[in-house]
């Protein structure tokens, strides 16, 4: 086996054929670790000199890589490319030898490594970079990041029979409406992408207009991210965009990322419309994704990360991705600084979470009360 280390995005992009037959014979990976989605990636939000591939082959074929990039936090710090928009990052390595290309993938990334540590983040348990950790020849660490939630791969009527009686007749009174409603679907081909992702776009500033949008699906560096990765993924299978249309209109828009064992709905646009007649966006997606995942023999369907209630409210299994930290043995100490903060920041962020639970409880407490002192005689 041979190392490298891709520092020319001009490399990175011809390693596209390569990349995209290593994706396929690494099951555990996710399709943000295609090479569409990451070759996208760095051209909206890389930063030139940055770029940091470690590659292994074999005979002149690919079996492992560990896409990443240089970052100073202030620390120098390898990470995953993907960055935060991505809800998995992971390496690839070859199914037919994931052993030999993981401590061969470890020592190139312990040699790139240099002064740096590295922090990969959102690693589903599973993941092809629980090998590299294992084989890593120093110092490491392992700690819990986001939560993501699954469905397991079955007809939709099978998912509503999973939740309790009430709910789930009110789910089927919601789906008979969407029925009644003549909402169409439309499989949008690679061609039609770009101009379907800018309207999914707009439509997704529309539904969360004054309710908090997060900031970064408005930018135009996402927008065109996610044109160019879509329509790759598209048009390699990767990805369905789906459209739904009512007299004509197209209502809603939806992403399905796609892998060898793993679908996940990644972003939606609603018209407002929707929500004013009552409709069930959720289930009207939720259907769509899960019809897509028996038909295609997937076995789960991920909501992705956040435990939002309305995904809640599909009994979901939570699933903690890991935050993997490795370092040099000279970087220990630095190693040992750098978790204790990810820890204090974690346990900061979680009591300001309960704070803020128990002052909307408090809220919702004395509304209460005020309601019945006023209705008093």
């Amino acid at each position: 086996m041979t190392t490298t280390v891709c520092r020319d995005p001009a490399a990175f992009a011809a390693l596209a054929a390569d990349w995209r037959a290593l994706h396929r014979r690494c099951r555990a990976a996710t399709p943000f670790q295609s090479h569409s989605w990451l070759h996208s990636w760095w051209l909206s939000y890389g930063t030139p000199g940055r770029l940091r591939i470690v590659l292994v082959h074999r005979g002149g074929r690919l079996v492992a890589a560990a896409p990443l990039m240089l970052t100073y936090r202030p620390l120098p710090v390898l990470v995953p490319l993907g960055g935060a928009i991505s809800d998995f990052s992971d390496v690839l390595l070859d199914d037919s030898c994931p052993g030999p290309a993981a401590a061969e993938l470890a020592a190139g990334v312990h040699r790139a490594a240099r002064g740096a540590l590295v922090d990969l983040r959102e690693v589903r348990p599973g993941a092809a970079a629980e090998r590299l950790y294992a084989a890593w020849p120093g110092p490491r660490r392992r700690l819990d990041d986001s939560v993501t939630l699954e469905l397991p791969g079955l007809p939709m009527d099978d998912l509503v029979g999973r939740l309790a009686g009430p709910r789930a007749r009110r789910v089927r009174a919601k789906l008979r409406k969407l029925d009644a409603l003549g909402i169409e679907e439309r499989t949008v081909p690679a061609g039609d992408v770009p101009s379907a992702v800018r309207n999914m776009l707009r439509l997704h500033g529309l539904q969360w207009q004054g309710r908090g949008v997060t900031p970064e699906h408005l930018r135009p560096r996402f927008a065109a991210h996610l044109a160019r990765a879509t329509r790759e993924m598209v048009g390699s299978g990767d990805a369905v965009l789906t459209e739904y249309r009512m007299d004509g209109r197209v209502m809603a828009a939806d992403i399905l990322l796609m892998s060898a064992d793993l679908a996940g709905g990644y972003l939606y646009g609603a018209d407002p419309e929707l929500r004013d007649r009552k409709v069930d966006i959720t289930a009207m997606l939720m259907r769509h994704d899960a019809r897509h995942v028996v038909d295609t023999g997937r076995g789960a369907l991920s909501l992705l990360r956040g435990t939002e209630p309305y995904k809640l409210h599909w009994r979901p299994v939570p699933v903690t991705n890991q935050r993997l930290l490795l370092a040099r043995r000279a970087q220990a100490p630095a190693l040992g600084l750098y978790a204790a903060r990810i820890a204090g920041r974690a346990l900061a962020a979680r009591l300001a979470r309960e704070r803020m639970t128990s002052l909307r409880g408090l809220r919702a407490r004395r509304g209460t009360v005020r309601a019945r002192g006023a209705g008093r005689p």
